[in-house]
């Protein structure tokens, strides 16, 4: 379960792009907290400001004014390049169209991220191993991604993102590219890592029902958070266990198709 240690704090956060003569507020006036360990959905339909929220958090676009502490770090202050390395530390992105390298097999772009950390070839392909594993991907470790479904593609995304065993995950509207049976199956699966490996993940969807699946669900419109909505520690605790008991049930058809 989440505990109550703020992991995010989004204060007055406003963005104003100038268009013309015209000033528009892509946020306006923005606050919320995010604990660490919690799941939380950032949900608007086009154009309600939630890609350029989170955009924001990742240091990826400047605010107008407002402050935005993550891990006890000001975004806002920090200079491109210590923005490069405390994503580069700090931050896992899942990205609706995968954003795999198509020459490399899965180990291969899981392993990426911690390349680019100075990680020694034989412990960052061990650790790609384990989180392959994770995500439900043991058989398909040497595979490249033209040789993987989209769920098996987004899933080694996931993998990817939890390599540098961040301090938060962001994803932006994940199963964005899948079927609506996949979608299920990846909420689900993100949903359960999340307990599992006490990780904290932000995800930006237009999607009400995939947005049930968080801990916390703060809806945006027109730039402005609407409402805030926490799931209590009773239907986290129905959650986690109604997904590992599903978790399992999948496990042993698999078990027993191998066996026929």
């Amino acid at each position: 379960m989440a505990n109550k240690e703020p992991v995010i704090q989004v204060k007055g956060l406003y963005k104003i792009y100038r268009l013309g003569q015209e000033r528009v507020r892509a946020l306006n006036g923005v606050d919320f907290v995010i604990n660490r360990g919690e799941f939380c959905s950032i949900v608007g339909t086009s154009g309600s400001g939630k890609s350029t929220l989170l955009n924001m958090l990742a240091g990826l676009e400047k605010p107008t004014t407002g402050e935005i502490i993550i891990a006890g770090e000001h975004m806002e202050t920090k200079k491109e390049n210590q923005l490069v390395a405390f994503r580069r530390e700090h931050i896992g992105f899942i990205f609706q169209a995968y954003n795999l390298l198509p020459t490399l097999n899965a180990i291969e772009n899981v392993a990426l991220p911690l390349t680019f950390q100075g990680v020694n070839k034989k412990t960052r392909t061990k650790r790609a191993v384990e989180l392959l594993k994770l995500v439900g991907l043991s058989s398909h470790i040497k595979h490249k991604p033209t040789q993987m479904s989209g769920g098996q593609q987004q899933r080694v995304g996931m993998a990817r993102a939890l390599v540098v065993e961040p301090e938060i995950i962001f994803a932006d509207e994940p199963t964005g590219n899948l079927d609506s049976v996949t979608s299920e199956e990846m909420m689900q699966l993100m949903r359960r890592v999340v307990y599992e490996q006490k990780q904290t993940l932000v995800m930006v969807t237009h999607d009400d029902h995939l947005a049930g699946y968080a801990d916390r669900i703060i809806r945006i419109r027109d730039g402005k958070v609407i409402s805030i909505t926490e799931k209590t520690e009773e239907e986290r605790r129905k959650m986690a266990e109604s997904l590992r008991a599903k978790a399992q049930e999948k496990k042993e058809k698999v078990r027993g198709e191998q066996k026929g």
